[in-house]
């Protein structure tokens, strides 16, 4: 199984449009091969430290069955539509990959 975990920071004032985008590709991308869990999540203030607060940042979590069925996400054509429509939105992304060890 693979694990993704994506950080993206979305422009100031525009978190609810990035969403609303994202909410409407998820139904697609659950029926991909392969998909077991994808799921856009949002800090949640709770004073425990060491936790980094940040409003602007959604956070999806992902579960894979293997790398390959990762791959073919991130060509597929309504991925590839999503980026178009979220690029003005984005202000920068960072991606983990991960396995279990």
């Amino acid at each position: 199984m693979i694990n993704v975990i994506a950080s993206i920071e979305i422009k100031e004032g525009q978190l609810s449009n990035f969403v609303e985008i994202f909410k409407s590709n998820i139904p697609k991308v659950l029926k991909e091969k392969g998909c077991i869990e994808y799921v856009p999540t949002i800090d949640v203030p709770t004073g425990l430290p060491p936790q980094e607060m940040n409003n602007n940042v959604v956070t999806i979590i992902e579960k894979w069955n293997s790398l390959e069925d990762l791959t073919a996400h991130l060509t597929a054509p309504h991925m590839l539509a999503y980026r178009e429509k979220t690029k003005t939105l984005v202000e920068k992304m960072s991606v983990k990959v991960l396995k279990e060890v």
